[in-house]
């Protein structure tokens, strides 16, 4: 008698019943954001439609990169939690921070808000 074909069954029926549990959208891991991307941002009462260019590298929920192209150029550094992502620039010459928060709403496209030391604005990417 093979006792290994029962255990084998509840073991594929456990694995159906936890897809089954995830909510939707949802993975195991951050999505992966690496590469080249282009930004445009908004600042309230300020300038609008600021292009710049980021490149990405993550490894798991780190994220590190440059930013060029803009204000500031400078080292990227932040986390992906799922399609949540955080990061900051930091200018070369130390003196400006920007923070960035958005959500990845595909493999191509990520909007979210960025806080400027003159205030707030909006942001919208685009991977090249």
């Amino acid at each position: 008698m093979n006792t290994r074909r029962p255990m084998y069954r509840r073991l594929s029926n456990l694995r159906r019943f936890n897809h089954q549990l995830a909510p939707a959208g949802s993975s195991a891991g951050a999505t992966d954001i690496s590469g080249t991307w282009a930004f445009s941002v908004n600042l309230e009462g300020g300038p609008q439609n600021i292009k710049n260019t980021f490149v990405f590298k993550q490894e798991g929920e780190k994220l590190i990169g440059d930013s060029s192209g803009g204000f500031p150029e400078g080292k990227v550094t932040g986390t992906v939690k799922g399609n949540k992502v955080e990061f900051s620039v930091e200018g070369k010459n130390k003196l400006v921070r920007i923070n960035y928060t958005g959500t990845i709403e595909s493999p191509t496209k990520m909007s979210g808000a960025l806080e400027f030391p003159k205030g707030p604005g909006k942001w919208t990417a685009t991977k090249k």
